[in-house]
């Protein structure tokens, strides 16, 4: 039962955490080994890591074990539930259900239609950010069991997060296709994205909210952008893209 392992016993189950991570992200094991070995952390009923799809504005599960409704949910709706805020924002810390305010439960959907009719009682929400600060997806786990306090697993997890956000953005780099053409002005595939969004003539306050970063490396793109095609403005640099062709995902 949750709670009645030792806190070595839980750091050991971590070292074999990290170790699938390693393999997964060199593509020598499937990304369901990793969530196998966290289970040994965390004990769960349901679980999964689900990696951010920025193009398609939605996230991809590379492995998970909830049922068809509440996998959907997190696929295509959860970066939109009100909880996504608060686990995005600047703590970027995990979520444990029994810290959820309350009138943050009542408004959110995933509680409501998903994770209740479910019989959840305790788990987290992690949102993974890889070394440059790039959102590259979440980490969820569920359980019908109310966990015990304290409990050490918590800590453990959140010293998990760069192993599982390495992971999913192994997962990224081998899921996506090679570029078909030379990107336009040499920008990179991000420098791409933030110039696309200038021309639904964003701020960079709401170009972060869309991208996942802060407004000051937003602001950091654009200065490179500019650099880059040497252009003297962001109304510039954003008449540039529409002759491109290049537009915001929807």
């Amino acid at each position: 039962m949750a709670g009645k392992r030792s806190t070595a016993d839980i750091l050991d189950a971590a070292v074999h955490v990290r170790a699938a991570a390693r393999s997964a992200t060199s593509g020598a094991a499937g990304v369901d080994t990793v969530l196998t070995a966290l289970s040994r952390v965390v004990e769960y009923d349901h679980a999964s890591l689900a990696r951010w799809d920025a193009r398609r504005r939605r996230h991809i599960t590379l492995a998970g074990s909830y049922p068809a409704d509440a996998t959907a949910y997190i696929e295509t709706r959860l970066h939109h539930d009100p909880v996504f805020a608060v686990l995005r924002g600047p703590a970027r810390g995990g979520l444990w259900l029994g810290d959820v305010p309350g009138h943050l439960l009542t408004a959110s959907p995933g509680f409501q239609e998903v994770l209740s009719p479910l019989g959840i009682a305790d788990g987290v929400a992690q949102c993974l950010f890889a070394e440059d600060g790039r959102y590259v997806g979440m980490l969820n786990v569920s359980t019908r069991r109310p966990r015990s306090t304290p409990d050490p697993a918590r800590a453990v997890v959140t010293l998990l997060t760069e192993a599982l956000a390495a992971t999913l953005d192994a997962g990224t780099r081998s899921t996506a296709a090679p570029p078909a053409r030379p990107r336009p002005g040499g920008l990179s595939p991000r420098e791409l994205e933030v110039l696309a969004e200038l021309t639904a003539g964003r701020t960079n306050r709401e170009i972060a909210e869309r991208l996942y970063v802060t407004p000051r490396t937003v602001g950091t793109h654009i200065e490179h952008i500019l650099a880059k095609l040497d252009l003297p403005n962001r109304a510039a640099a954003a008449a540039r893209a529409a002759a491109w062709g290049i537009a915001p995902a929807p």
